[in-house]
């Protein structure tokens, strides 16, 4: 994947410090690490497209790509000769995905788009946060960039799908992502929920709306989860904690009842689990077959013997830092399996090699391009 960045500058995202890679003395270097999280195995090119000379150099990289991923404003880079329509009058089997806020079309396409943004404005924040009868109550975002992050995940769907036909057809085509439709269609059965009843879903936090208990609790050294799904885990749920005659009060007996009287029944609970610890309730619920698990801190995360079996962490040779920590792929293939097999480039990186080897241009070319700011 080649990576077209501004020259002197590169993506925004570079400089999103602190936190900074550090090399092996201690010191930062210029790479964030909010950067270091989405460039793994890219090659950096850098390219000035307001130029005809970086104009041209696009698209003769475009014609040898099966794809363009673009994140401009709607219609900006058709003044430079770069839309889908310029590109594919090159190579008509191209796939080219633009990823906007709002979408090609439709009142808000102008808008710039930005996450938080689009987490309120799609419905998002209207169901995370706290109950508004609790204390810190009100709407919440989600701890990342979640339409960001869905947008590509399903950017990727939509690139992979197109990918298909082009091989059964020829044919290239198209992809319009917009942040906005992606919020909206991830919200799931919260959706179909309105739409079946008319009534917008509310907050409950950590809390279910239709199961109980279902929610967190705190022990005596951190959070747990409890997911009762059912009255026997209920039962077993309540025997674990020593209070057996929980299951047999007709107010708690069954989940529509415990619902109904979840006030009551959620301080008591809360009580039960609170002179235990963590370790404790989870060895005690699991033995008892009754769904459960911590809340960690991302250090928990990492030394967690799971996380660790599944080689969710990765360490790469990194040219200023010595090395770097990243976040292993969750794909698991047996033919094909992802790797990571290169750092996350520095500015620039690979743009001599990039030039020569795929568009043929000599060391002469390349200097005069850098000469002229071009590169």
């Amino acid at each position: 994947m080649i990576k077209i960045e501004r020259p002197g500058a590169g993506d925004d995202t570079r400089t999103w410090g602190p936190p900074w890679l550090q090399d092996g003395e201690g010191r930062n270097t210029a790479e964030a690490a909010y950067y270091l999280a989405a460039n793994r195995n890219k090659r950096s090119v850098t390219c000035d497209i307001s130029t005809p000379e970086g104009q041209e150099l696009v698209r003769a990289l475009a014609a040898q790509s099966d794809v363009v991923l673009e994140n401009y404003k709607v219609g900006q880079l058709k003044k430079y000769g770069l839309d889908y329509d310029s590109l594919k009058a090159i190579k008509p089997g191209l796939i080219y995905c633009s990823v906007t806020g709002f979408g090609q079309t439709g009142p808000y396409a102008a808008r710039p788009g930005y996450d938080f943004i689009i987490q309120g404005m799609g419905g998002f924040m209207s169901l995370t946060g706290e109950r508004d009868d609790l204390p810190g109550g009100g709407p919440q975002k989600a701890g990342v960039a979640i339409s960001d992050l869905m947008t590509g995940q399903y950017a990727t769907i939509a690139v992979l799908a197109a990918l298909a036909h082009r091989e059964r057809t020829g044919e290239g085509q198209y992809i319009d992502m917009a942040l906005l439709d992606v919020q909206v269609a991830m919200l799931a059965n919260m959706n179909t929920n309105y739409l079946a009843s008319g009534e917008a879903p509310r907050r409950w936090g950590n809390a279910h709306p239709n199961i109980v208990p279902y929610q967190t609790f705190q022990a005596a050294d951190g959070w747990i989860i409890v997911a009762v799904g059912n009255d026997g885990q209920f039962r077993k749920f309540v025997v674990a904690g020593g209070r057996p005659e929980l299951a047999d009060d007709p107010r708690f007996a069954t989940n529509p009842q415990r619902v109904a009287h979840r006030d009551v029944l959620v301080p008591i609970i809360a009580d039960m689990v609170r002179p235990r610890t963590r370790a404790q309730w989870i060895l005690d619920l699991e033995a008892a077959g009754v769904p459960c698990g911590p809340i960690n801190t991302l250090d928990d995360v990492f030394e967690d013997a799971q996380v660790k079996a599944r080689g969710l962490r990765v360490d790469l040779p990194h040219p200023s830092a010595g090395e770097v920590k990243l976040v292993g792929s969750p794909i698991k293939m047996s033919a094909t399996p992802p790797e990571a097999v290169r750092h996350p480039p520095l500015l620039g990186e690979h743009t001599d090699a990039v030039l020569g080897d795929m568009l043929g241009y000599t060391p002469d070319q390349i200097a005069a391009l850098r000469a002229k700011g071009v590169l």
